[in-house]
C-alpha cells in the first residue's frame, strides 16, 4: 500500500484548449508536474501493472466567511459546512491526480478498478491518496 500527501489546496484539471490554428494544449500540465514533483521520492521503483483501488481524500480550504468574527474569529460559525460542495468539481480533481501519477506509480489509469473519493472542507488544505493493488 502506497499513501501519499500532498499539501495544499487541491487543483482540478482544467479542459484542454483548442487554437484557431487547430493547436491543442493541456493548461494543466503545469499542475499535473507539480503534482507529481510532490510525491515523487515515493514513487515505487517500477509501476504498477496490475488492478488497483484507490482513495483520494480532498481537503479544501475554508472559507474566511465560515468563520466568525470579532473576539472568537478563530472559531466556526455554527452553520458552517463540513462538506465542500460547490466548485470545483470532484471528478476533475480526481483527474488531475489520476493524470498525475499515470506513468509512474501506475503503467495506466485504466488499471484502476476500484475507486473512492471525498471532498470536504479543512484547516489544513490538502489532498491524500491511498493505493493498492488488488488480488
Amino acid at each position: 500500500m502506497i499513501k501519499l500527501t500532498v499539501e495544499g489546496s487541491p487543483v482540478a484539471l482544467k479542459r484542454h484548449r483548442h487554437l484557431r490554428s487547430g493547436h491543442t494544449y493541456d493548461p494543466s500540465k503545469a499542475d499535473k508536474r507539480l503534482f507529481l514533483a510532490n510525491v515523487l521520492n515515493q514513487a515505487p521503483k517500477s509501476p504498477e501493472y496490475g488492478p488497483i483501488s484507490m482513495t483520494l481524500e480532498f481537503y479544501v480550504a475554508r472559507p474566511k466567511a465560515h468563520y466568525r468574527t470579532g473576539k472568537y474569529s478563530h472559531k466556526l460559525k455554527d452553520n458552517a459546512p463540513t462538506w465542500h460542495t460547490s466548485r470545483a468539481d470532484i471528478d476533475n480533481y480526481v483527474k488531475l491526480v489520476l493524470d498525475a501519477l499515470n506513468g509512474v506509480f501506475y503503467k495506466d489509469d485504466s488499471q484502476i478498478c476500484h475507486l473512492k473519493t471525498i471532498k470536504k472542507y479543512s484547516e489544513q488544505p490538502r489532498t491524500v491518496v491511498q493505493m493498492k493493488g488488488i488480488e
